[in-house]
């Protein structure tokens, strides 16, 4: 067996189930998941029929590239959302069944086991695929705490001179997953700059990237590069690589669509991978994604319904812990020390008593540089309708104003 297994930390919702275990929830209450960030707004119909209209596609074998009209159609999105100059479809993108995936694969094509202590560099707390790519890509992860002066932000000036000409691949997150922190210019080229002089590549994950709550939407990577002329010449956006998804966007997440664009030597590289590993995205699936990715009203909508949830519950639940707007994302990231409870005691009871589930903070981060940085925080997930949501919130706050008289 892969000796690199055995590094594998147990999933955070393995983590919970065994939180969990053999408790009862109240039954007066019906149970409410925050805990999962699966979209739970309705797959807009014109999807669904583009997807039922694409099934005679399955009498031909997919190819890994896809088709010149979904490449087409993400290259076309990409230059109206982030105002780039359109992407060589053929070279610079290339869909995949969903961002996971991806991203778990980019590692084991970039990362050189064979030289000496080679390091992926991550985000504290984090998204657990890119710990377990490092490790069985055969590297070690090197985390950067996020911190809540910095509105989350990971400082990557804090980082020792000694660590950079280690790292091969940096994954970034923005909008992050659980704190929804998003990255400024000034950010990107600080890191631009790092990966030119070491030459690491930066995997850019933004499977948030249209849902947020201010007038603006995120600065994406490639718009970024853009701004910062590297967008052109001889290596196009080189040592990045974006990765984006319609699970969110679109309310898709079964469909398992996505793409990743950028710098053509590291797409050239990765599609040989994927040719291999036989990650080919269906025909019915290619044909929804084309829809998809052309419509944006259904994208409004959505994320119509996400700020209305973050207007209504954020003020409920800043009376009893602390609680902010975040900048992006659908998650809510509290700090839960003012309830007396850790973060495990904190999902555990609110599960027992009131049957509604968060995720403890301390399970999406590793302690690194002497803290978890997750540790007395929850993530919540307001992923349900808005009524729901409301509920939950309404729920959460009598759990621990009763705390209070205890």
């Amino acid at each position: 067996m892969n000796p690199h297994l055995d590094k594998l930390h147990p999933y955070p919702f393995e983590k919970l189930r065994q939180l969990f275990a053999g408790l009862t929830p109240n039954p007066q209450y019906a149970p409410i998941s925050l805990g999962i960030g699966e979209p739970k707004h309705p797959t807009p119909p014109f999807i669904q029929k583009a997807l039922a209209h694409g099934v005679q596609g399955l009498a031909n074998y997919p190819t890994t590239i896809g088709s010149d009209a979904l490449r087409g159609a993400i290259a076309n999105w990409l230059q109206h959302r982030y105002g780039i100059p359109e992407l060589n479809a053929a070279t610079q993108v290339l869909p995949v069944n969903g961002s996971r995936e991806a991203l778990f694969g980019i590692a084991h094509c970039v990362v050189d086991s064979a030289k000496q202590a080679p390091l992926v560099m991550c985000p504290n707390p984090f998204y657990q695929i890119y710990e377990g790519a490092a490790y069985l890509a055969g590297a070690e992860p090197y985390f950067v705490n996020s911190e809540p002066g910095r509105n989350f932000a990971c400082d990557y000036s804090s980082v020792l001179a000694d660590v950079w000409p280690r790292v091969q691949l940096l994954y970034l997150c923005s909008p992050g997953n659980p704190t929804g922190a998003t990255l400024a210019l000034e950010d990107w080229e600080r890191l631009f700059a790092l990966a030119d002089e070491h030459g690491f590549v930066i995997a850019a994950d933004e499977c948030y990237s249209e849902i947020y709550h201010g007038s603006f939407a995120p600065l994406g990577a490639l718009e970024a590069a853009h701004q910062l002329g590297r967008s052109g010449g001889e290596s196009p956006y080189a040592n990045l690589i974006v990765f984006s998804s319609l699970s969110k966007r679109s309310n898709v997440p079964g469909m398992r669509s996505g793409f990743v664009a950028g710098d053509p030597a590291i797409i050239k590289k990765f599609l040989l991978y994927r040719t291999y590993c036989g990650g080919a995205m269906s025909p019915p699936v290619q044909a929804a994604s084309i829809a998809a990715w052309g419509d944006e009203a259904h994208v409004q909508e959505n994320r119509a319904k996400y700020r209305e949830k973050f207007t209504l519950v954020t003020p409920m639940l800043k009376q009893v812990m602390d609680v902010e707007l975040p900048d992006a994302g659908f998650y809510l990231w509290a700090d839960v020390r003012r309830t007396g409870l850790t973060d495990t005691e904190f999902a555990r009871r609110l599960y027992l008593d009131y049957n509604v589930t968060v995720l403890p903070g301390s399970y999406l981060a590793r302690e690194a540089h002497g803290v978890n940085p997750g540790q007395n925080r929850i993530r919540m997930a307001l992923v349900a309708e808005v009524d729901e949501g409301v509920e939950a919130a309404q729920r959460i706050v009598q759990f621990c104003t009763a705390l209070k008289k205890t």
